[in-house]
Formats: structure tokens, C-alpha cells, sequence
């Protein structure tokens, strides 16, 4: 039964990219066994909320299995399941019901100067042994670079990412003709209905990316869309994520995880989702530079493939504390 003797908390900026602000969570226990969480971007009031009720609640105070610890944090949550992992010498993604030991990759492309250039950068992801592109399309640049790509690797598998940036489907319907196997996020999250209209008429399979179970619920009831984009780390827990798996999965959809921001521990959580037998979609965690990564081995996508560390406990990455107390601007210890 774990016991935290000690807690840590960092607040690091990346420095490349982005420069994306993690919280990450550093628990010790009695046996001086460790495990690591991360929430990426977390909320304005997270660092005050964690630094004024998680010490009590948790250093001290026996717990059994990580649903079992109080509050809704996920850097608190993953540093909970990479401890109670790491003590039983299993592997997270095995923890969760993960049974894939390697997962496709899809790598995103964001628009670009020229439509030259666009199918340039995907030669060189193809020629890097990616077999999945995913272009972010946003109105005023969508059918055209599609339509570039699309002759350029008529057999390369497409999806396009509109991040919820329309309010009709005309260009989304269009684009329908060019193969396209995933139209993610199309309109805004809470507009079920529009989701639903725009997939009556193409054949590719909507995705939207939702943060409750309550949500995907609302989906499934009206047939809105065939993908859920399930991002871990927008979740209260792991467990609250597997359940939203298993729903979708039930219900005949498929699911993509996605989670290439951060540090590293919340990018491997997403590997360790991705495991999970109803996430049918390539993996996307390819987005942030690698040198942003505070672990090691490094999460990412080799040859389009991103291994499912099995052979290790817990997120099977050693986080580099050396690198995260360089980087961390804020800290607290309890």
C-alpha cells in the first residue's frame, strides 16, 4: 500500500516550440520509490490549488489504488498510477488494459506558404516512413492543399484537422472527394447537431475530441460523428479516460489518442492509452521538438512507429530531475 513521504512540484516552460507550461508532480514513497505526473497548460488556479490541499491529502495518508486518492488533478492522478505501477513492476499501459506493444504514428502538418512547399515537407514525412498525415485545414486553406497532396501520393492515407474552426460544411463536404479517411474537429464541440449533419453527408468519419464521458454520451445518442480524439490529459483520470474508451468503443466508434504536447510523462500516459485495444487510429504524439522532452528514452515516432514500453514498470521513461529543477520557475515541496 503506497505511502508518500515526500511531494514535489514544479511549474516548467519549455523552452522550444510553444514554449508550453507543465506542471509536474514529483511523488516519493516510504521505500524511496518514485513516480511522476504532468498536466500540460494546466488551469490558472492549478499551482495555488495543489499547493494549498494536496499536501495534506496526500503525504502521510495510505492509499490503495490511484481512484482511491482524492481530487480531479491529472499530473496528480499520473504520478499516482506511475508510483503504484512502478511498486508492482508492471507496466502502465498493461495497468489500464493496453495490449498493443507498437502503434502506427500519423504526424500533423500545419498550412504553409505554398502548396509547393506543403507537399515537400510530406515527401519528407513519407520518405521518414510515415504512412498517416494528418494537414491542418482551416477555411481559405483546405481543398486546394488536400487536392495538391491528394495527386501527389494518391495511396497515402489523409485526415485534416479543422481545430473547430468552421460554421458550415460546404468545404468540408468537398473535401469528401479526395480520399479523406478523418475530418477532425470540424465545428465547435457543443454543436452536436452540425457534427451530425456534416457526417450524413461524407464518407469519412468525423472526429471530435470531447473532455466528459457526459459529452461523448450526448454524441453517441444522435450518431454525430465515428471517432473519438481521446487526449488523456484532458481528463480528470486515467481511469476516467478508459472509461470514455470503452464507451466509444462499445458503440462501434474508433478512437485516436492525441497528446504530443508537454514535457514527456503526460506525452507516455497517452502512449499508454493508445495501448488500449479500441484505439484503432495512428497515434499522434509527433508534435513538440524532442529536445523539449524531460525523459528518457524520448516519446516519439520512429519510422512512424512509437514503441509501448512493456518491458518497464510504470511510463517506462526516467524523467532527467537534473534538467526539470533547470527549467522550473515555480516549486514547492511537501
Amino acid at each position: 500500500m503506497p505511502r508518500v513521504r515526500e511531494l514535489e512540484v514544479f511549474r516548467v516552460v519549455l523552452p522550444f516550440g510553444r514554449r508550453t507550461e507543465s506542471l509536474l508532480v514529483k511523488l516519493t514513497d516510504h521505500g524511496g520509490m518514485i513516480g511522476w505526473g504532468e498536466a500540460v497548460s494546466p488551469a490558472p488556479k492549478a499551482w495555488s490549488r495543489l499547493e494549498e490541499t494536496l499536501g495534506a491529502e496526500l503525504v502521510g495518508v495510505d492509499w490503495e489504488h490511484p481512484d482511491s486518492v482524492p481530487g480531479d488533478d491529472p499530473a496528480v492522478d499520473l504520478a499516482c498510477w506511475d508510483l503504484w505501477t512502478r511498486m508492482r513492476g508492471v507496466p502502465l499501459a498493461d495497468a489500464i488494459g493496453g495490449t498493443r506493444t507498437s502503434l502506427m504514428a500519423t504526424v500533423r502538418l500545419t498550412p504553409d506558404a505554398s502548396l509547393e512547399s506543403l507537399v515537400t515537407r510530406v515527401n519528407q514525412q513519407v520518405c521518414a516512413g510515415y504512412g498517416h498525415v494528418t494537414l491542418d485545414v482551416r477555411p481559405g486553406w483546405d481543398v486546394e492543399p488536400v487536392r495538391a497532396v491528394r495527386a501527389a501520393y494518391p495511396a497515402l492515407t489523409l485526415a485534416v484537422d479543422c481545430a473547430g474552426s468552421y460554421t458550415d460544411d460546404a468545404q468540408l463536404v468537398a473535401l469528401d472527394a479526395y480520399g479523406i479517411e478523418v475530418i477532425e474537429r470540424p465545428f465547435a464541440a457543443t454543436d452536436v447537431f452540425a457534427h451530425a449533419a456534416l457526417q450524413d453527408q461524407v464518407t469519412a468519419s468525423v472526429a471530435v475530441e470531447l473532455r466528459t464521458t457526459a459529452d461523448l454520451d450526448d454524441y453517441l445518442t444522435v450518431r454525430a460523428a465515428k471517432v473519438l480524439l481521446l487526449r488523456p490529459s484532458a481528463f480528470p483520470s486515467l481511469s476516467e479516460a478508459r472509461r470514455a474508451h470503452d464507451r466509444a468503443s462499445a458503440a462501434g466508434w474508433d478512437i485516436q489518442c492525441t497528446g504530443g504536447e508537454g514535457a514527456g510523462p503526460s506525452r507516455a500516459a497517452t502512449v499508454a492509452v493508445a495501448a488500449l485495444p479500441g484505439c484503432t487510429l495512428p497515434c499522434d504524439v509527433t508534435q513538440p521538438p524532442r529536445n523539449n522532452q524531460i525523459v528518457e528514452p524520448i516519446v516519439g515516432a520512429n519510422a512512424g512507429v512509437i514503441a509501448v514500453p512493456f518491458t518497464q514498470p510504470g511510463l517506462g521513461h526516467a524523467v532527467d530531475e537534473t534538467r526539470v529543477r533547470r527549467l522550473a520557475k515555480d516549486y514547492f515541496h511537501a
